[in-house]
């Protein structure tokens, strides 16, 4: 996620210190992706030593104010007309925790399935009640829209975890039931000289 890009985005409605950016942040998105203010600030000097904002002098309270600079805006402008990259997709947790289970001894793959759709199943009812939250009454500005937006994207997100759950159990279980049909080879030739010379003994 582009903390980066997010912050220029609220910076573009006028000029905010640093606890107000994150406080505008979190709202926009429900808290999904909490911030803290050292990330802020981080960043903040970051885009400041790229030229993508600049200090702005001082609110009343004495809070130092941020400006997106030209430069900023025209790099906002190519994030929001470029596609989000998916031809290198971040690291899956759970993928690679299934990857590494399948043929590991001693782990029973269908539980460890069977638990992550439980908690998937639990997540999406989560979200599904805090949209139906959202809606109880229409949402009347951008933030609102914004953390409904996101909220969905997580309802769908986990309705896709769940259904390739699904598959992959129903992989195993094909797999398993192949492997029990299979012809059982009869031992090579060494194998059963070396059984009847055992017997004999």
């Amino acid at each position: 996620m582009s903390i980066r890009h997010g912050l220029l985005a609220l910076l573009e409605r006028g000029p905010r210190y640093g606890s107000q950016l994150r406080t505008e942040f979190e709202s926009r998105t429900g808290s999904t992706w909490p911030l803290n203010v050292g990330q802020v600030y981080t960043t903040l000097s970051r885009l400041e030593r790229d030229g993508l904002v600049a200090q702005d002098g001082e609110d009343d309270h004495g809070h130092a104010l941020y400006s997106i600079s030209d430069a900023g805006r025209t790099e906002l402008r190519s994030w929001f007309e470029t596609p989000v990259d998916r031809s290198s997709p971040p690291r899956d947790e759970l993928a690679i925790k299934l990857a590494m289970a399948v043929g590991a001894p001693g782990v029973d793959i269908r539980a460890v399935i069977q638990a992550q759709r439980h908690h998937t199943v639990k997540a999406m009812q989560d979200y599904t009640r805090l949209k139906a939250q959202s809606l109880a009454q229409a949402p009347t500005n951008r933030d609102e829209v914004a953390w409904l937006l996101v909220v969905e994207q997580l309802i769908f997100q986990a309705e896709a975890e769940a259904r390739w759950l699904d598959h992959c159990e129903a992989r195993l279980i094909r797999l398993a039931e192949a492997a029990a049909t299979e012809p059982v080879e009869p031992p090579a030739q060494g194998a059963a000289t070396r059984a009847r010379i055992r017997t004999r003994r």
